[in-house]
């Protein structure tokens, strides 16, 4: 990973998790069940320049849903709530 970048994973957007399971915003910006494509579609939302990767969030090996690399100079917290507002939200 270079400078300037962030990696995102789906489980920090998931509502149905706790914190301690890996979601990263409030449950009130989260959205049911996120996958990778809702991610790069918010990412593209938000103007945000990215790439895909085939890895998986440690805690959540087994399920190998992949990550997002986003560029992005500013604080991880601020791109993870720019991209929860562009998620489209099933609940």
């Amino acid at each position: 990973m270079e400078k300037g970048e962030c990696i995102l994973y789906p489980c920090y957007f998931n509502a149905a998790y706790t914190r301690a399971e890996g979601r990263k915003v409030p449950r009130s910006l989260g959205t049911k069940g996120p996958v990778l494509t809702d991610l790069e579609r918010a990412l593209k939302k938000a103007g945000v320049a990215f790439r895909v990767e085939e890895h998986h969030h440690p805690a959540h090996w087994a399920r190998r849903e992949g990550r997002v690399v986003a560029e992005w100079h500013e604080s991880k917290s601020a791109l993870m709530k720019k991209v929860a507002q562009k998620l489209e939200v099933r609940k």
